[in-house]
C-alpha cells in the first residue's frame, strides 16, 4: 500500500519523538510483533523485547542522545528514514554526531515489519575514542 508523504512525515515525527523520549518501549511500539532490525549487518533484534533492548542499548551508550529526522521517502511499502543523532558517549564523554538511515518495510497499519539500519561504524568508533 502506498502511503502519502503527509502520512510518512507524521510517522517520522512520531518515531523521532519516541527515540527522544528516552523510553525504549516507545521505539519498539513502532514495530510489528515479529519485526526485526539489523544494524550494519550485525545480529538481528527480533520481537518486542529485543527491539526494546536495542533501543535501551543506544540510550545507555548515549544517555543524552538527541535524534533529528533528516527526511523520509517512500516507495510503496518500502520506506527510508534518514536521521542524525548527537550526544555524548557514556564512558568517554566524547561528543558524537552520527548520521545514518533505516530502510523499512511497512505493513498496511504503518508498523515496521523489518528494518535495516545503517551508519558509519568506523566514524562512530573514532568519535567515541575522541580521535
Amino acid at each position: 500500500m502506498p502511503f502519502t508523504q503527509n502520512e510518512l512525515d507524521d510517522l517520522a515525527q512520531r518515531y523521532t519523538n519516541a527515540w527522544n523520549s528516552k523510553v525504549p518501549e516507545k521505539v519498539a511500539d513502532f514495530h510489528a510483533a515479529t519485526s526485526r532490525i539489523v544494524i550494519n549487518r550485525g545480529e538481528p533484534s527480533v520481537g518486542y523485547e529485543e527491539l526494546t533492548a536495542m533501543a535501551a542499548g543506544f540510550h545507555a551508550d548515549v544517555p543524552d542522545l538527541h535524534l533529528v529526522c533528516n527526511g523520509i521517502r517512500g516507495a510503496g511499502s518500502h520506506v527510508v528514514y534518514m536521521w542524525t543523532f548527537t550526544g555524548h558517549h557514556a564512558e568517554t564523554g566524547n561528543p558524537l554526531n552520527v548520521a545514518g538511515w533505516e530502510e523499512w518495510e511497512l505493513g498496511d497499519d504503518m508498523k515496521i515489519r523489518s528494518s535495516l539500519g545503517w551508519f558509519d561504524g568506523e566514524d562512530y568508533d573514532r568519535q567515541v575514542a575522541g580521535s
